[in-house]
């Protein structure tokens, strides 16, 4: 396909890459936050979350693995429009997360850590191991980084 027949529906290429964008938020919404729909928030919401969520980076449907790690890597120094919005997707789910953590943690026995500081820990370890799978090509990676996300965020270890 030619650069103009692939970015021509579009009329621009950032409008194309803003729709690359959203597109990949809702392809995670689907594999890791819609299968949650309708169930509490809490420490099994949260423990499912995060098995979800490590699901999506061993078996990612983008090459490259988690589409905004990459994009994160690669616009989190560029001001500009696909910046603004890519920053609307990550905190947008950084909020959602922060909340799953609260609503775990008032229902596990404390101490715990600010669940801000919790969500910042798990997103770390994601990104971790999306490069430890795709990089690395490590097979054990998803395992150890469910025991770590686990751990982190005060869950048992998970049973799957």
């Amino acid at each position: 396909m030619s650069k103009a027949g692939l970015v021509g529906p579009f009329g621009t290429r950032d409008r194309l890459l803003m729709a690359a964008l959203d597109h990949a938020g809702e392809v995670f919404r689907a594999a890791v936050t819609a299968p949650l729909e309708g169930l509490p928030p809490g420490a099994e919401r949260l423990g499912r979350l995060i098995d979800g969520w490590v699901d999506y980076l061993a078996d990612c449907p983008f090459p490259g693995g988690c589409f905004v790690t990459s994009a994160s890597c690669e616009l989190d120094g560029r001001p500009g429009p696909l910046r603004d919005r890519l920053r609307e997707i990550v905190a947008s789910q950084r909020r959602a997360l922060a909340a799953d953590i609260a609503a775990a943690q008032a229902e596990l026995p404390g101490p715990h850590r600010p669940a801000e500081e919790v969500a910042t820990t798990l997103v770390g370890l994601s990104m971790a191991v999306n490069q430890e799978i795709q990089l690395l090509q490590d097979p054990s990676a998803p395992a150890r980084a469910r025991a770590a996300m686990r751990h982190a965020a005060g869950l048992p270890e998970s049973h799957t």
